[in-house]
């Protein structure tokens, strides 16, 4: 009863929600998964006709998922489905409060469920009916338990339904974990053999011609695409050649992945996830902003680190500033440098968050070494120190070959509560490299740091 007591402001506000988003939503992307269910039932074209002007644009497995949705009326589909968004963006935050050592009662959790609706990313994937809180949601559980029998599963069904969190598929094996990583991978390749087993000639033209094709889900160039691909697009007044995206997408989102892989080894699972996360949504050419719901557990990560980065985040998405210039109807290849820069700031956003987080590994490793103090508060370095990406890059690149070499030779300590670790009040990280703890002592009293040294600890001078 006591569980159930502390659930109701969280089922409040997900009946809340419901409502809400049955009043303002036109739910047009979950009309377009229904059609497909029910195509798929009565052996008609999943991808043939349009719905409110929409194609089903999804891999073939994803119709087959879709199918339970083929049978309830549009009304009863769209409110199941948002408290299933709903319920699964809860779900998140508990997850994230309780990585961060924080407890996780109801109207706690209530409240920044209230919260995250402000958010355009959240609120854009409830009116349209998207999967992307429910993908988030799996795609977490696994990149946080890795060590688990079935980790990957979850990984590589959400790349069937989606394509882009092949990304983490590669971030999986950065962290030390091959095996939970050719899960995803033969999970993914079994999504593609059910789908040629269920609709062969709709899959074939699907991995043959369509994949490829990234116009096929709507314009580039709208704004609400936030990703490199559609940054250049609207800079260079049409799509990017290949090679160039390529040469741009590809290093930007391998920094980002690196560093969250990088994070993610030294204790702080949620940060990493979440980087790996901004590294596929840049990678993809087509990102469109509610698939960007993952600023919300990123803020909440932030939050305990630097108040100030947790709010400047935040406002980003909530304040909408991609939506400020004109756009749609190919407005957008007519913007000023001005509408450029509030245009895609989902993407500067991530390309600055990934900065920051790179500037605090590279602190930390000059403090391993005898350099700068590690804050996460800026006070460890320079101010506006534009090389920390680059470096952390660097560092996480070598940790990360390291890694994948010699995982034996890697050393491991139990989980423990480390103070002041990278600005963290009481960092709480799991699977720390020695190394580290001779840096978490750095920040240690001096009454703290002679107990830990007594207890068998060691010295920053013996790692």
């Amino acid at each position: 009863m006591r569980a159930v007591a502390r659930s109701i402001p969280v089922l409040a506000v997900v009946i809340a929600a419901v409502v809400a988003a049955g009043v303002r939503g036109d739910f047009k992307d979950l009309l377009v998964y229904q059609h497909a269910g029910r195509a798929l039932l009565d052996g008609a074209s999943v991808y043939g006709d349009r719905v409110g002007g929409l194609r089903f644009t999804y891999p073939p497995v994803a119709a087959i998922l879709a199918t339970p949705l083929a049978w309830p009326p549009a009304w009863l589909a769209a409110a199941l489905w948002t408290a299933a968004s709903v319920g699964a963006l809860a779900v998140v935050l508990v997850i994230v409060l309780r990585e961060q050592g924080r407890p996780a009662p109801g109207w706690l959790v209530a409240l920044l469920v209230c919260g995250a609706l402000a958010f355009e990313p959240v609120w854009q994937n409830l009116t349209f009916g998207q999967v992307n809180l429910l993908l988030m949601l799996a795609v977490l559980t696994d990149l946080l338990r890795p060590e688990r029998r079935w980790s990957g599963l979850l990984v590589g069904l959400a790349a069937g339904v989606k394509l882009t969190p092949l990304v983490l598929v590669v971030m999986l094996a950065l962290v030390g974990h091959p095996r939970a990583a050719a899960r995803a991978a033969l999970t993914f390749a079994a999504t593609v053999a059910v789908g040629y087993v269920a609709m062969p000639r709709a899959a074939t033209s699907y991995w043959t011609d369509d994949v490829v094709r990234a116009g096929r889900v709507g314009p580039p160039e709208l704004a609400h695409n936030q990703s490199v691909y559609g940054a250049l697009t609207r800079l260079l007044d049409d799509p990017p050649p290949v090679l160039l995206w390529l040469a741009v997408a590809g290093p930007l989102a391998l920094a980002v992945l690196l560093v969250g892989a990088a994070w993610w080894r030294r204790g702080d699972r949620v940060l990493g996830g979440c980087l790996a996360a901004l590294a596929m949504l840049l990678a993809s050419p087509v990102s469109w902003s509610h698939h960007w719901v993952w600023a919300v557990p990123l803020a909440l990560v932030l939050w305990e680190r630097s108040r100030w980065a947790a709010v400047a985040w935040s406002a980003v998405f909530v304040a909408r500033p991609i939506l400020w210039p004109p756009w749609g109807e190919h407005r957008e290849f007519a913007w000023s440098p001005f509408d450029h820069v509030v245009g895609n700031a989902y993407v500067l956003a991530a390309l600055a968050l990934a900065g920051w987080t790179g500037a605090v590994l590279a602190r930390s490793r000059l403090a391993v070494s005898g350099g700068a103090p590690v804050s996460g508060d800026g006070s460890g370095g320079r101010a506006g120190d534009h090389h920390g990406l680059a470096r952390a890059v660097v560092a996480a690149g070598q940790e990360g070959v390291q890694l994948v070499t010699a995982p034996r030779a890697r050393q491991t300590v139990r989980e423990v509560g480390v103070p002041g670790l990278d600005g963290v009040p009481h960092g709480r990280a799991s699977f720390l490299p020695r190394t580290l703890l001779g840096v978490a002592s750095l920040s240690m009293s001096p009454d703290r740091r002679r107990r830990y040294d007594s207890s068998g600890g060691g010295t920053v001078a013996e790692v």
